[in-house]
C-alpha cells in the first residue's frame, strides 16, 4: 500500500491503468474495473482526482451496467456534467506532455458534450484531437478522432463536410501501418460510417460495394488473434469497438440495406444472427450499446413482419422492444418515436385507422427533428396515407404534403423517402380520378426506385399502374404492370401487394376470357386472403394489441405478455 505522501503518478496511474485494462477487455471485465477505481479513494486523493474517479466510476456504471442509481450518485459526487466540463477542461490545458491522457480527456470531454446534444462543440473537440494526434505522430488515433467527428456530423446532417472527411479517413486508414486488429477496426468504423451515408441518403444500390467491403473485413477480423496491444506511441492506447461487437454491427447495417432494398428474407437471416450472437453476448457483458443494438434490429425485424404477412409475431416484438426501453430511461428517450411509428404501422395494417393516426402524431411529437429528419418524413408520408384512406382529411393530407413535396425543397436528402413521397401523391391522385397526373408521379417513383433497387417502391408502384390501366380499359398494359408486380412481390416477400395484383389478374384474365387463368389468379387470391385473415384475428386477440392506445409516457410494461405473430397492408407501403 502506498503511503499518502507518495506522488500520485504512481498508484493513480497504475490503478487506472488497470481499470482502462479491464474496461477494453473482450469481453470486458467491468466488475475489476469498477474495483479498480473505487480503490483510488483509499488514499484520500487530492478533490480534483476525487472528483474525476466519481465522473469515470459513473460513466463506467451508467454505460456498462444497469446500476443506474449508483452510477447517478458517482455523477452527483462529481457534481454532475456542469462541474466536470470545467474540471476536464483543466486536465486537457495540463495534460499535453501525456499523449494518452490528453486524448482520452478529449474523447471524455466530446462524450459529455454529444450526452448533452451539443454536437458542435463535442466536433470542436474532436477536431483538436485530431490536430493534437497529427503532432504527435499518432495516425491511428488521428483516425479515430476523425471519425467519431464524421459520426457527429452525419448525425447533424452536414454532408457537405463529411465527404471531404471520410475520403481524408480512407487515405489515413489504408496508409497506417500497425496493429492488424487496429487498423481492421479502423477500416471497419469508416465502412460503417460511408455504408450509413448512403443508407441514410436512400442510395441502396450505390452502397453495395461498400457493404461487400464491410462484409469482407469482419471475416478477416474474425480470423485474426487478440493478441495484446502494445504500440509504441503511448496517444495509441484506444480501441474502437471489441471485435464480437463489430460483428453484430456489420450484421445490423446490412439488415438495414435489405430492408430498404426489399430483400426481406436476407434481412430476417441477418436479423436472426445478430440476436443470437448478442443473446451470448449479454450473458457475458452488460454494456448498453448491446441493448441499442437489440432494439435497433427487432424495429427492422418489426418492419419486415408486417410486410411479409407475420402481424402477430410483430406485435409481440414491439412488446418486446416496450420492455428493453422500460428498462433504460435513455433507450426509451432515444427510441421513444420509433416505437411509436411502429404501433403506426401495425395500426396501418390491421386497418385500426384513428389509432394509427394518434400512434403517427405521438411519434411526430417525441421525436427529435435535429438528428431524426429521415424518421419524421418517413412518420409524415405514412400519416398522409392513414389521411389518403379515411378520405375525409383533405386539409390535414394537403398541408402534409406541402411539407413532403418531392418536386421542390423536399426536407431531406434521401432517395428513397423522395422517391416514396412521388408515390403517395400518386396514390392520392388515384382515389381522385386523375389518372393521368397519378401515372406521372408513379413513373417518376418507378424511375427513382429502380435506379436504386427499392424493389418494393418499384412493386407497389407497378401493381397500381397497372390498376389505372385497368380501370381505364387499357388490359394488355394493364397485364404489362401487374405481372412484374406480382413477381417482384414474390420475390420480397409482399403479401399486400400480391393480394391487390392475384385480384388485378383475376379481373384482367376475365375481361379477356381467360377462363382458366382467371381461376388460378382467383385461388392465388383465395389463399393470400385466408392467409392475411388468419394472421388479422390472431394478432387482434393478443392482449398486446391494447399497446395500441398508449400515446403518452413511459412505454406500458406488465399488462401484456410477450409471445410470437404477422402483417401486411396496403396503406403499409414503406
Amino acid at each position: 500500500m502506498a503511503t499518502s505522501g507518495e506522488a500520485p503518478e504512481s498508484w493513480y496511474l497504475a490503478l487506472l491503468g488497470f481499470a482502462e485494462h479491464f474496461r477494453t477487455s473482450s469481453p470486458p471485465k467491468i466488475r475489476l474495473c469498477v474495483h479498480c477505481l473505487q480503490a483510488v479513494f483509499q488514499f484520500k486523493p487530492p478533490q480534483r482526482v476525487e472528483a474525476r474517479t466519481h465522473l469515470q466510476l459513473g460513466s463506467v456504471l451508467y454505460h456498462h451496467t444497469k446500476n443506474t442509481e449508483l452510477a447517478r450518485s458517482h455523477l452527483e459526487k462529481a457534481n454532475l456534467v456542469d462541474s466536470a466540463k470545467p474540471l476536464l477542461r483543466k486536465a486537457i490545458q495540463i495534460s499535453q506532455q501525456t499523449p494518452y491522457w490528453h486524448c482520452r480527456l478529449l474523447f471524455q470531454l466530446a462524450q459529455l458534450h454529444t450526452l448533452e446534444k451539443d454536437l458542435v462543440s463535442a466536433c470542436d473537440l474532436l477536431g483538436v484531437g485530431a490536430e493534437y494526434t497529427r503532432v504527435v505522430g499518432s495516425e491511428y488515433t488521428r483516425a479515430l478522432f476523425l471519425l467519431s467527428k464524421g459520426m457527429l456530423l452525419l448525425m447533424e446532417r452536414k454532408l457537405g463536410e463529411v465527404h471531404p472527411l471520410l475520403t481524408l479517413c480512407g487515405t489515413i486508414v489504408e496508409n497506417w501501418q500497425g496493429n492488424p486488429i487496429q487498423k481492421e477496426s479502423l477500416r471497419v468504423f469508416f465502412l460503417v460510417l460511408q455504408v450509413t451515408h448512403y443508407l441514410d441518403a436512400g442510395q441502396v444500390k450505390s452502397v453495395k460495394p461498400c457493404l461487400k467491403q464491410l462484409q469482407q473485413c469482419i471475416q478477416t477480423i474474425s480470423t485474426l488473434h487478440d493478441d495484446e496491444i502494445l504500440p509504441s506511441n503511448p496517444a495509441d492506447l484506444f480501441h474502437w469497438l471489441p471485435k464480437e461487437h463489430m460483428c453484430v454491427l456489420v450484421y445490423l447495417v446490412t439488415v438495414m440495406h435489405s430492408m430498404q432494398a426489399g430483400y426481406l428474407e436476407k434481412a430476417q437471416k441477418y436479423t436472426d444472427k445478430a440476436l443470437m450472437q448478442l443473446e451470448k453476448l449479454k450473458m457475458l457483458d452488460s454494456s448498453p450499446i448491446l441493448s441499442t443494438f437489440q432494439v435497433i434490429l427487432l424495429e427492422h425485424i418489426i418492419m419486415c413482419r408486417l410486410v411479409t404477412g407475420h402481424k402477430a409475431t410483430a406485435l409481440q416484438e414491439i412488446s418486446q422492444v416496450c420492455q428493453l426501453c422500460a428498462q433504460s430511461p435513455r433507450l426509451f428517450t432515444n427510441h421513444a418515436s420509433q416505437l411509436h411509428t411502429l404501433l403506426g404501422l401495425y395500426c396501418l395494417s390491421v386497418n385500426c385507422m384513428d389509432n394509427a393516426e394518434a400512434q403517427f402524431t405521438a411519434a411526430l411529437r417525441v421525436s427529435d427533428l435535429t438528428t431524426h429528419q429521415e424518421l419524421w418524413a418517413f412518420i409524415v408520408t405514412n400519416l398522409a396515407s392513414v389521411y389518403i384512406r379515411e378520405g375525409n382529411r383533405d386539409q390535414e393530407l394537403y398541408n402534409l404534403l406541402e411539407r413532403i413535396n418531392p418536386d421542390h425543397n423536399f426536407p431531406v436528402s434521401s432517395h428513397c423517402l423522395r422517391a416514396a413521397a412521388f408515390y403517395i401523391r400518386g396514390l392520392l391522385s388515384f382515389f381522385q380520378g386523375r389518372y393521368n397526373e397519378a401515372k406521372r408521379f408513379l413513373r417518376e417513383t418507378l424511375k427513382m426506385s429502380n435506379a436504386e433497387d427499392l424493389n418494393r417502391l418499384t412493386a407497389c408502384s407497378l401493381v397500381l399502374l397497372g390498376h389505372i390501366f385497368y380501370v381505364l380499359g387499357n388490359h394488355r398494359e394493364s397485364n404489362n404492370m401487374v405481372v412484374p408486380a406480382m413477381q417482384l412481390a414474390s420475390k420480397i416477400p409482399d403479401m399486400s401487394v400480391q393480394l391487390w395484383s392475384s385480384a388485378l389478374l383475376k379481373d384482367l384474365n376475365k375481361a379477356c376470357g381467360n377462363t382458366i387463368d382467371a381461376h388460378e389468379a382467383a385461388q392465388m387470391h383465395q389463399n393470400f386472403s385466408q392467409q392475411l385473415l388468419q394472421d388479422h384475428i390472431a394478432a387482434c386477440s393478443l392482449p398486446e394489441h391494447n399497446l395500441i392506445s398508449w400515446t403518452d409516457g413511459p412505454p406500458p410494461v406488465g399488462q401484456f405478455q410477450a409471445q410470437n405473430g404477422p402483417s401486411t397492408s396496403l396503406a403499409s407501403l414503406l
